[in-house]
């Protein structure tokens, strides 16, 4: 059973997410409604919220928007996540370039999992957003990240992921080497029908900041536009992190 704590932050970080996907204020019923909250839970919350600073209340409309106090919090993020707003900057050009899926992951425990995305603009897509996860020795992203580990290392956390995971996201360690000595040859990770059929990723280990995290940008999409594309997309990947990052 989930604690009263827990599940009172949960209801806070949904009312949260929820602004960020509709981008408008919003009222007391739609918040219960979208959420499946009692209303007299969701009215509390979002007074609550109110009274702390986090929202501000319009009593004409009887509605509730963030105040720039959650803006503020944000704000050092883009070099808290990244290490600077280099980045940035670099999805921002590679999704210009190519009008396709581009995302940044770092490694979360024994998964990848994705930190920032920009979607493409074409009818044939998949859909990833910031939070998502992917098994770290299964994905694509998640063995271009594990390419930046020691053999020792890869090891160990093989042994954690086949200890604990679902049995589907264990691999021997071998192979997984043989895979992993591959994306340090060749400099990149071409994943296909992996986490879902048809979609591939082209993933990339980037170079390491003063910040210290290993980060990995991912071009994602149909396989089979990634392997008409292939060169193009490392070709502009590798101009980003040239002019980016060098």
């Amino acid at each position: 059973m989930m604690s009263s704590s827990i599940k009172s932050a949960k209801r806070i970080f949904e009312v949260l997410e929820y602004f960020e996907e509709v981008k408008r204020p919003i009222s007391l019923k739609e918040v219960a409604t979208k959420c499946d909250y009692p209303t007299s839970s969701a009215a509390a919350l979002l007074k609550s919220m109110a009274m702390l600073g986090y929202l501000f209340y319009d009593s004409y409309n009887r509605t509730y928007m963030p105040t720039m106090r959650i803006a503020q919090m944000g704000r050092w993020l883009d070099t808290g996540l990244f290490g600077d707003s280099a980045i940035l900057a670099l999805v921002d050009f590679v999704h210009g370039k190519l009008d396709e899926l581009v995302s940044i992951s770092t490694q979360s425990d024994l998964h990848a999992q994705y930190i920032h995305a920009l979607q493409t603009s074409k009818r044939l897509r998949f859909e990833v957003k910031s939070g998502d996860v992917r098994p770290l020795a299964i994905s694509g992203i998640g063995r271009t990240l594990l390419s930046g580990h020691t053999d020792v290392e890869i090891e160990r956390l093989l042994r954690r992921i086949n200890a604990v995971c679902p049995r589907e996201e264990h691999v021997e360690l071998n192979a997984l080497m043989k895979i992993v000595n591959g994306i340090r040859r060749d400099g990149y990770m071409f994943s296909k029908h992996v986490i879902v059929q048809d979609a591939g990723v082209i993933a990339v280990l980037l170079p390491k900041r003063d910040f210290g995290r290993d980060l990995v940008l991912g071009v994602g999409g149909p396989v089979s536009r990634l392997e008409e594309r292939q060169d193009e997309i490392l070709a502009c990947i590798r101009e980003g992190i040239a002019r980016f990052l060098s």
